[in-house]
């Protein structure tokens, strides 16, 4: 039975978060600590003082998650995993669990892809919105059929997904899916259509930050969002790195393609317990586990 190591991405944050793994030892801390260094801010005392309003500041938000994540992976006896996976945000801290990335790269481009992301959202206004209870194809098809911008973005579990795009699509797409039966279509808090075309300039912003940061042949595959499958080409993950901004996170197919795989066993490393709840609800014989 093989062994997945899977991070969460945005939403995942809460008030003190971190602190416990802070007060840990001298390791988490001298991370932490460094982290404060590179971004120029005191980020640990947002994440272990801050109140909610202030932690969902993307600059902040992205940046949080990626700390409490990997720092928990890295100062916790985890044996190599044989696979890797991250939720959207959550696959820059997959990419430093596999050595893809170094602690420091990982934070850079996790801050350079939330300002980017935080321009584009200025730019171009957009927002998302939870679908229950309809199939993938359907949700699709009315998606396809709108004459405004609005795409499925997040493909979290059978029975849920998330569209993205302009304020009016995402709207008009709520109404369809609603009289084609969804048992919820909720407009979601967030500020802007992440994972849609109309975060093309953030993607054009991360490129260059991509660019300027080293690569490095992974120890075990990492099974990317816009592609779903095991990757281990340096080049080919910086390409999908890239992509996945407007691209959608393909969740439900990354972790039946790691159960194809040889996957028994996921554990969910950083904050909260949702992508244990989602796996189970992909294949509910899977054994999840979390290290927060």
């Amino acid at each position: 039975m093989k062994h997945a190591i899977v991070f969460p991405g945005q939403g995942a944050q809460f008030p003190g978060m971190g602190k416990g793994l802070y007060d840990s030892g001298e390791k988490a801390r001298n991370l932490f600590e460094q982290a404060n260094h590179l971004l120029g801010f005191r980020i640990s005392d947002i994440m272990f003082e801050g109140s909610e309003e202030e932690l969902r500041q993307t600059k902040v938000t992205q940046p949080a998650i990626y700390l409490h994540s990997i720092i928990s992976f890295l100062c916790n006896e985890i044996a190599r995993p044989d696979m890797v996976a991250g939720h959207s945000l959550g696959e820059f801290s997959a990419l430093v669990a596999n050595q893809t990335l170094s602690f420091e790269d990982g934070l850079s481009l996790v801050a350079a892809r939330a300002t980017a992301m935080q321009h584009a959202c200025e730019n171009e206004p957009g927002t998302m919105a939870a679908i229950l209870g309809l199939q993938d194809e359907l949700v699709e098809s009315i998606c396809e059929s709108i004459d405004d911008v609005v795409v499925a973005a997040n493909y979290n579990c059978p029975g849920q997904l998330v569209i993205s795009g302009s304020v009016s699509g995402v709207e008009k797409a709520c109404e369809l899916l609603k009289a084609a039966g969804a048992k919820r279509a909720l407009v979601l808090p967030v500020g802007g259509a992440f994972h849609s075309p109309l975060m093309i300039h953030a993607e054009e912003e991360l490129i260059a930050a991509i660019e300027r940061v080293t690569f490095h042949k992974p120890v075990c595959p990492v099974y990317q969002n816009v592609v779903a499958k095991a990757v281990h080409r340096p080049d080919d993950i910086k390409m999908n790195l890239i992509h996945q901004l407007t691209g959608p996170v393909k969740w439900t197919q990354s972790v039946l393609s790691m159960i194809h795989d040889g996957a028994g066993l996921f554990t969910e490393c950083g904050p909260g317990k949702v992508l244990q709840g989602l796996v189970q609800k992909i294949d509910k014989t899977i054994q999840v586990a979390g290290i927060s």
